[in-house]
């Protein structure tokens, strides 16, 4: 122990898509190391149980990452109450799979409006913190950002759209001294992944993939990662950090996955029935019932 205080001593956090899973386990290491976090999710009771089992300094708000008037309300309550963040992480993310042609128009579309427009809605409502304190925001992506995969459309198109929104914004304000990174993740054990594999479609579909890419990482090696990149302003963070060798070859992807598609989804589908999965895990249900709520 040197009692040299790290980069994130002392400073504010904030984390979408914080009542589990992942968010949570950003939120714990950020806690971790110094920082005080902010926690935002669609689940009040689950952010506060989070909140309780952090270290240092927490608070929660309860808010769906696609209302553009809640978000904007909460950035403000986070700097009155706690400061000016100066780090913000876009976690909070849906999913849902099976055939495109069957899927259900709204269930797509949710995925792509909390997704992407949910990522962009947090930027927007937190730029003008980061702005200030001259911050940090890490934008949770995907090796789907980079290689898309047949019966995860939905998915596939929002996460290559958030990698594309974190290059154009770390342009934008790079004069300004704000930082954007983009988090490539691959299989990660959360109950949205757990959910996933109870999925026969879904579970086919990893088990065809190459065995170093069907590999499914803790939560907590995933989290330290992405905090690490958030300590040392990251333009780019890899988990594996083999998938960093997937940019250098991603041209060729889309013709090896639609070659190898035609051949093999054929006999899946003899297999198993291709059906919808509806939203993935514990999160997904919880958005599903907030929007239920919403709507009357």
């Amino acid at each position: 122990m040197t009692g040299t205080a790290g980069p994130l001593e002392g400073r504010v956090a904030v984390v979408t898509g914080a009542a589990r899973g992942l968010g949570a386990a950003i939120a714990r290491e950020l806690a971790n190391r110094g920082a005080t976090v902010a926690l935002i999710g669609r689940e009040e009771s689950t952010l506060a149980e989070v909140s309780d089992t952090l270290p240092g300094p927490a608070r929660c708000w309860e808010a769906d990452v696609t209302d553009d008037a809640r978000m904007a309300e909460v950035a403000d309550e986070v700097r009155e109450q706690l400061g000016h963040a100066s780090v913000v992480v876009a976690n909070a993310g849906l999913a849902e799979g099976g055939p495109f042609a069957e899927s259900d128009p709204a269930t797509w579309r949710r995925v792509i409006e909390v997704n992407l427009i949910g990522s962009a809605i947090t930027a927007r409502a937190f730029l003008p913190h980061l702005r200030t304190t001259r911050g940090y925001y890490l934008q949770i992506a995907s090796l789907a950002s980079i290689g898309a995969a047949p019966l995860m459309s939905a998915y596939c198109a929002s996460k290559a759209g958030v990698e594309s929104f974190g290059h154009a914004i770390r342009a934008e304000f790079a004069h300004e001294h704000v930082g954007v990174g983009i988090g490539y993740l691959n299989w990660t054990d959360t109950d949205m992944i757990r959910d996933a594999d109870q999925h026969p479609v879904l579970r086919e579909l990893r088990a065809h993939m190459p065995r170093p890419a069907r590999k499914v990482y803790p939560v907590e090696t995933v989290a330290r990662a992405m905090v690490r990149a958030a300590e040392r302003r990251s333009a780019a963070v890899y988990v594996p950090a083999w998938l960093r060798a997937t940019q250098l070859v991603r041209a060729a992807m889309p013709p090896v996955v639609t070659a190898l598609s035609k051949r093999e989804l054929p006999k899946l589908e003899r297999r198993t029935q291709f059906v919808a999965t509806g939203l993935l895990g514990a999160g997904g249900r919880a958005d599903a019932e907030g929007s239920r709520r919403a709507d009357g």
